[in-house]
């Protein structure tokens, strides 16, 4: 019986010491909400949320082009040998500048031909005076004169030709034929080397020159997109060697025809290219804007934005260094302003720098 006691008292004294213990063991503190310093405060934009007239954006791919209206392809006009290739790919060439020589026996042809036609036109003329002073003294007829006149003529018309045929050659009278820039621009093709024989009949053009001073940009619009795109609308084209520079131009040709292969049609834009940047080849991407008319949406800065778990959201501002994550949904995005669906209410204010950071910080 004492032994039972003696436990009970043990049990009760372990009991005592334990809620003891307890009762001065240290509490959780309770997390508290984070506030932006002043420090930060300070630093901060904050924009207030308003509405903006809705513009709808429309982001393709395509390709930069040649401006086709002021490219030249340069064909040889005579069969011959081809000598002295002056320019190579790529090189710019001015107007009338020469790019090669032929060595063309048509040439020569064309150039004794005048000689022939410049020899009869002086025999001509001085048979017309001989027939003439021969009508004066009697010796000569009427019929004679009138044929001499005629032989004249003619070897005049023929002289003219010749010289007509040469010039439109090149006018050269050394048997070559000179292949000459028409245009200023770039060598933005060549298929030809030094010897090589060249024909009339051949399809093969030896240069191309092309002025890239403005510049095609090709753009593949799906037939889902199709009837969003229009004929004047506002276009921003980036590339990737010059991914901060933003080319602007407007939708300047629809190509109403559907490529059976990628089921595309080609919309094409034309932009200036003073600095030469913009090169044939070159992959675009090309955003396609227009308004709509009568109808706004609410918009804020893209700086505002944060994303995270495949959702955006932006930080409201409440004042004294307070802020609320709240979730919102994009219509669509126009270079640095976003157009959202929900989320806000005109006239909040949301941050607009730093707001990964201060994300994080409520976050955690």
């Amino acid at each position: 019986m004492k032994s039972s006691i003696n436990v009970a008292i043990l049990i009760f004294s372990l009991a005592f010491i334990f809620q003891g213990c307890g009762e001065n063991s240290p509490r959780h503190e309770e997390k508290t909400k984070y506030v932006i310093p002043d420090s930060l405060l300070h630093t901060l934009v904050i924009e207030t949320v308003k509405r903006c007239p809705l513009v709808n954006v429309i982001k393709l791919t395509g390709m930069v082009d040649f401006n086709q209206d002021k490219q030249v392809n340069i064909f040889s006009l005579v069969s011959g040998n081809v000598q002295d290739v002056k320019v190579q790919l790529g090189d710019y060439v001015t107007r009338g500048e020469v790019l090669a020589v032929v060595k063309s026996s048509e040439m020569a042809g064309y150039s004794n031909g005048l000689i022939i036609a410049q020899t009869n036109v002086t025999a001509t003329k001085k048979l017309l005076d001989a027939t003439n002073d021969l009508f004066k003294s009697g010796l000569a007829s009427t019929l004679d004169v009138t044929a001499a006149q005629v032989n004249y003529d003619q070897a005049e018309s023929q002289l003219e030709m010749a010289k007509r045929v040469l010039k439109i050659n090149g006018n050269n009278i050394n048997g070559d034929y000179i292949i000459k820039s028409p245009i200023h621009g770039f060598v933005v093709q060549k298929n030809v080397t030094n010897n090589t024989m060249v024909r009339t009949d051949n399809a093969t053009n030896l240069f191309t020159i092309s002025d890239l001073k403005d510049v095609w940009v090709q753009a593949n619009v799906y037939e889902a997109n199709v009837e969003q795109v229009n004929i004047g609308d506002n276009v921003e084209v980036r590339i990737l060697s010059a991914p901060e520079k933003v080319f602007t131009g407007k939708v300047d040709k629809i190509l109403n025809v559907l490529d059976p292969v990628s089921k595309v049609i080609k919309v094409r834009v034309v932009l200036q290219n003073p600095d030469y940047i913009l090169k044939p080849q070159m992959f675009a991407s090309i955003i396609v804007s227009n308004p709509e008319k009568g109808v706004d949406a609410l918009c804020v800065p893209n700086e505002a934005l944060v994303y995270e778990r495949s959702r955006y959201y932006v930080l409201v501002y409440k004042g004294k260094g307070n802020a609320d994550i709240t979730p919102v949904v994009i219509l669509n995005t126009l270079g640095n302003k976003s157009y959202l669906r929900e989320g806000v209410h005109e006239g909040d204010q949301v941050i607009a720098s730093t707001a990964l950071q201060i994300y994080s910080e409520l976050n955690n």
